[in-house]
């Protein structure tokens, strides 16, 4: 058996009634593979030096219901399985993803430097909660101006509810969502519209539930610990094949579903000391991979340690990543908005956080975290502003409040406008969460449906522990209820009506300056000068790009003050102003075009922006 068998594991349908299954089992002496439909047969499969089963099979169609049978006793799902349409402990069934016809041969993911990525979860961001609902609305994001959809995790979970971080089979798309044809139908719609598709990952641990994998092989180890349970195996003994494992998976998403690139969950939590770290193993076959394939594929990380290693090239030791999420630039940007300093806020509150966020990228780059107790992060001097990844809210920053709260019940509608300047006018990568961009008014909760009510018990005290560092007020919903699931839909209704419409019109403007103006367009943090007034609250930005050049001008105040700033010389036109009647504003004082003599003394309203562009 070649190389290539080994990554691409589970049942592969080979056409004309072949299967091939692959399996890891180096724990057990015997390994075969147990039809349970539509026929009842076991098959025996031969073993390598490496502790790989394997074999191909004539008779075996799609559709076909199989265990993988363990030293004559235990029957067990396939920790390759393609498809579990009976949970999580049922039979896995043989799919053939080749039979799909796509039709985007054309297709080219947009430029890095030109994403605006929208976070959305499968289950919420509909009533009916599947892969086909999302086709019918893929128009109105493209109308937005978003260019990708980063889709929370879909490896098949316990149950039909659940955010998708509790996956057991990394291969399978989750069977309450559609399965894999739900998904590449998704898929290939959403090329067809001009949108890329980021499927959010998960490689730091499975979830407890249905997780069969320790009784195959040594794929988890007691060396490291993990919040979620125990750490996966990527630098021990027998790591090789379960680092194999993990990349033949996002290959597999990359090649079968044209996916078009990864977000990476808390790849802190990969405990990983060899001279080769997995992360940058992985990053290489993905990379080589859309080479073969003449596909962009973008790689991003979600880390908490500001380390720049995450995001720099492998040729000087970096882990090779696009991007990272930044939770800086939110906690600074959220303290401020709403005056939080409870848990990890401690570290914020401060206009200077958000200037070092817009400067740095990182706020902490190795100064004394309060709230951590030591000093935190590094200096990025090396990345570029495009591989920072930015957002007012995200599933981890409301659904991990005690009762899953949006921003829009946690500031003003002048707020939430400030919120989008913010980040939308921001050098970074722009990242909107689901129903953001209208003010949507419904939760995002933490939900699951285990059928182990034992661990669903254990899920509803760990939940109700997590918030101690919080003074956030009210009873924890339970996860398990569907009506915390239930309460977290989307109401997309909400989009064309009152103030809500305004600020989906707000976006969409936002969204196009970002486009349309080069300054605007520009993600060099050389080409950007910034100045804080703590004072005044008051957040002073010019970009600049050749020779266009623009003045944000960002009020977190809450009063109107009068102010002087240092507006380069020359002649300046209004881009944006948002106390403008047409923004439910007061009213603009600002002036639509002066000509500067070096300063400008202006009244600044409320928690308010203004853009200027320079004639």
């Amino acid at each position: 058996m070649t190389g290539n068998g080994y990554n691409n594991p589970g049942a592969v349908y080979l056409g004309s009634g072949r299967c091939r299954f692959i399996v890891w089992a180096p724990l057990a002496e015997h390994v075969a593979v147990r039809i349970v439909a539509p026929q009842e047969q076991t098959l025996p499969l031969l073993r390598n030096k490496r502790g790989y089963y394997h074999g191909v099979f004539e008779g075996i169609e799609p559709g076909s219901l199989y265990f993988y049978l363990l030293d004559g006793e235990k029957e067990r799902p396939d920790p390759a399985s393609r498809h579990q349409p009976d949970g999580v402990h049922g039979p896995s069934r043989v799919v053939d993803n080749g039979a799909f016809t796509w039709t985007d041969q054309c297709w080219f993911a947009p430029p890095r430097d030109e994403l605006i990525l929208y976070e959305l979860h499968v289950g919420t961001f509909t009533m009916e909660g599947t892969f086909d609902a999302i086709i019918p609305r893929l128009d109105s994001l493209t109308e937005l101006g978003v260019n990708a959809l980063e889709i929370m995790p879909l490896a098949q979970f316990p149950g039909q509810r659940n955010w998708g971080y509790d996956g057991v089979y990394p291969f399978a798309v989750q069977y309450s969502y559609g399965g894999p044809e739900g998904l590449q139908r998704l898929v290939n719609a959403c090329h067809q519209k001009g949108l890329a598709v980021i499927l959010d990952v998960v490689y730091n641990h499975l979830g407890p539930e249905g997780n069969y994998l320790a009784e195959f092989g040594p794929y988890f180890t007691d060396r490291y610990t993990t919040s979620w349970g125990p750490a996966i195996n990527f630098d021990g003994e027998g790591s090789d094949e379960v680092r194999r494992f993990f990349i033949a998976n996002a290959l597999y998403w990359l090649t079968d579903f044209h996916l078009d690139g990864f977000r990476l969950d808390a790849v802190h939590a990969i405990m990983d000391f060899s001279a080769r770290p997995f992360l940058g193993e992985m990053n290489d076959a993905l990379n080589n991979q859309g080479e073969k394939l003449g596909r962009r594929v973008y790689m991003i990380a979600e880390s908490d340690l500001n380390d720049p290693r995450v995001i720099l090239p492998r040729v000087i030791g970096g882990y090779g990543f696009d991007a990272q999420w930044t939770d800086d630039f939110h906690h600074a940007l959220h303290s401020l908005l709403t005056g939080e300093q409870d848990g990890y806020y401690l570290d914020y509150g401060k206009l200077r956080h958000l200037a070092r966020a817009f400067n740095h990228g990182y706020v902490y780059t190795g100064q004394y975290s309060e709230y951590r107790g030591r000093s935190h992060g590094s200096t990025p001097r090396l990345s570029l502003a495009r591989q920072f990844i930015v957002f007012a809210q995200n599933h981890d920053q409301v659904g991990n409040r005690a009762r899953g709260k949006r921003l829009s019940a946690l500031t003003t509608f002048d707020g939430l406008k400030l919120a989008a300047c913010v980040v939308i006018l921001s050098p970074f990568v722009p990242l909107i969460f689901m129903g953001e961009e209208y003010g949507e008014t419904a939760p995002f909760q933490y939900f699951t449906s285990h059928p182990d009510q034992d661990l669903a018990e254990d899920v509803r005290e760990g939940r109700e522990q997590e918030f101690a560092d919080f003074g956030w007020e009210g009873e924890v919903p339970d996860p398990q209820k569907a009506a915390t699931f239930l309460r977290s839909r989307l109401n997309h209704q909400l989009r064309d009506q009152d103030h809500h419409r305004v600020l989906y019109q707000l976006y969409r403007k936002l969204l196009r300056l970002r486009r349309e103006v080069p300054a605007l367009k520009e993600q060099d943090r050389e080409n950007m000068e910034v100045l804080d007034r703590e004072p005044e609250k008051l957040l002073f930005i010019r970009r600049w790009s050749g020779t266009d050049q623009v003045c944000l001008v960002l009020s977190f105040n809450q009063a109107a003050a009068v102010t002087t700033l240092p507006v380069p010389a020359g002649r300046w036109q209004r881009l944006l102003d948002t106390s403008e009647e047409q923004w439910l504003g007061p009213g603009s004082t600002a002036p639509g075009e002066f000509e500067s003599p070096g300063t400008l003394e202006i009244t600044v309203g409320p928690k308010h922006c203004l853009l200027y562009r320079q004639v």
